[in-house]
């Protein structure tokens, strides 16, 4: 699948060379470059990129390369200085991709990619209108480019995952895609899409089949609402954790997220370290995540260090709360009123999780420890743990109006876990009833919840009300994600 355009020097009838060809090759140097930039080994990247420009000078994927190397490590470091720094480059690289050959699937593909690349960053760092004109001329790209090339297979990878995130675009941010017209979305079909792919990964050799597996299993966590399958995806897949730090993380982080909390602190216990290994500090923060949730005692090493060792700023607010969180359940509410206070002064509150950790260190309110552990246990697959934490402790919640609507929300959502649907229910139409119009996320999740079990059961004119009744409750937290998985659901419904 990967096509060459030879390059000759051609002499013309005065003797003099005529330039050079650029073309467009994954040659072998070029694919161990770029398997190496997401094993996370840099040091040997650059000998490999030097080698490729002194011995392949005219093949346009090293200008290709280099970009991926530098966002990726812009990304890891969550480095904004850099990113501030180098963001300029992306126009210098498409300058030189335009010089290269148009006949080849690639020059069209390695343009879009680079663009799709910095609008990640674009948004990570706050810059969301240059982000969307990227992914529209990103798309646009893509498009001609499968118009052109429709057996060119690399297309159906971000063509995939940008049908699926532009299907579900909340309503609110319409108007985005709208002033920026002509991308289209499909969430079932941006799925298909990368199905078909991985089928044909299977049976043929294809260059980016981890990224597709990666990319796959996490639309299909957090968007599709099938973490099993994510999960199963992934732990049956070619993937190496052992040996490619990005790709433990992610299985782990859908591990995680899918109840398999011991599983995840294996892969992030496992993850390649040494000096071959560029430094992957968020692994550090998911180990402390995934080892609080086990209620571990030494939960706070690894969150440690993260906080020393890291120096960006997205998910350093949610890390300290972390840390809070672990002085509270070792009791020590001194500790926990320390790391809150760090809160307040480190990182950014862009994400949900670092402005809901800010929200909490604003109000003053310690968490209910009981609530708390029973929330991570939860998290982390306990169930059972969980349930006997909090089984026939209603009256104790009675007279704080948080802890009572949020003991109804864990509750159903443990019940939901268990198996007891009927238990689940009754939960969470409490908690929709005490909390609609309160601040508090519960509420807002109960009736996505709601939502998810109705279309389970294939009761998909009830499912498409509580999906709307989720977007129609605007809670101070998480309302993001929480509204992004209701359209999900409400995209996933037959019509």
């Amino acid at each position: 699948m990967n096509q060459r355009i030879l390059c000759f020097i051609f002499v013309g009838l005065s003797g003099t060379p005529l330039p050079a060809q650029k073309y467009f090759d994954f040659s072998p140097r070029a694919t161990d470059a770029y398997q190496k930039i997401f094993s996370l080994r840099f040091e040997e990247v650059y000998l490999v990129l030097d080698a490729l420009q002194k011995q392949e000078p005219d093949n346009l994927i090293r200008i290709f390369l280099d970009n991926t190397l530098e966002v990726l490590r812009i990304g890891v470091d969550d480095d904004e200085v850099a990113y501030s720094r180098l963001s300029k480059n992306m126009e210098a690289r498409l300058y030189q991709l335009s010089r290269g050959e148009p006949r080849s699937p690639y020059y069209r593909y390695t343009q879009a990619e680079i663009r799709l690349q910095w609008a990640v960053l674009h948004a990570r760092f706050g810059h969301y209108l240059s982000s969307l004109s990227d992914i529209k001329i990103g798309y646009a790209l893509l498009q001609e480019n499968q118009r052109r090339f429709p057996d060119f297979m690399a297309n159906y990878k971000s063509l995939g995952v940008l049908h699926v995130l532009v299907g579900n675009v909340p309503d609110d941010y319409r108007w985005a895609v709208r002033l920026f017209g002509g991308m289209q979305g499909d969430v079932r079909g941006g799925i298909a899409e990368l199905e078909s792919l991985l089928a044909y990964a299977e049976n043929n050799t294809f260059l980016f089949q981890e990224e597709v597996l990666m990319a796959y299993s996490l639309l299909q966590l957090n968007l599709n609402n099938h973490p099993e399958k994510a999960w199963n995806v992934l732990k049956s897949s070619r993937l190496n954790p052992k040996s490619n730090a990005l790709e433990a993380f992610v299985m782990a982080n859908v591990a995680l997220k899918s109840g398999h909390c011991d599983a995840a602190i294996s892969l992030l216990s496992g993850v390649p370290k040494g000096a071959a290994f560029y430094p992957f500090h968020y692994c550090d923060y998911l180990l402390g995540v995934a080892k609080l949730q086990r209620l571990d005692a030494d939960a706070d090493l690894p969150l440690l260090r993260f906080v020393a060792n890291f120096k960006g700023e997205n998910g350093m607010k949610e890390a300290y709360q972390k840390l809070a969180w672990h002085q509270l359940l070792q009791g020590k509410t001194a500790g926990y009123y320390h790391y809150m206070w760090q809160v307040k002064q480190q990182g950014n509150a862009r994400s949900d999780p670092d402005k809901v950790a800010l929200r909490e260190a604003n109000s003053g309110e310690i968490p209910d420890v009981r609530l708390l552990k029973a929330r991570l246990l939860f998290d982390g697959g306990y169930y059972n743990r969980a349930f006997d934490l909090l089984k026939n402790n209603s009256a104790d919640y009675d007279a704080n109006p948080r802890n009572k609507l949020e003991y109804q929300y864990r509750m159903g959502r443990i019940a939901q876990k268990m198996g007891k649907i009927d238990a689940a229910y009754r939960h969470y139409e409490t908690t929709i009833r005490l909390g609609e119009n309160q601040p508090w996320y519960f509420a807002c999740n109960a009736a996505l919840q709601i939502g998810i079990l109705q279309e389970e059961a294939a009761d998909y004119k009830n499912a498409r009300y509580w999906y709307q009744k989720c977007l129609a409750i605007n809670p101070e937290e998480y309302a993001g994600s929480l509204h992004g998985k209701a359209k999900a659901g409400l995209n996933r419904l037959p019509e």
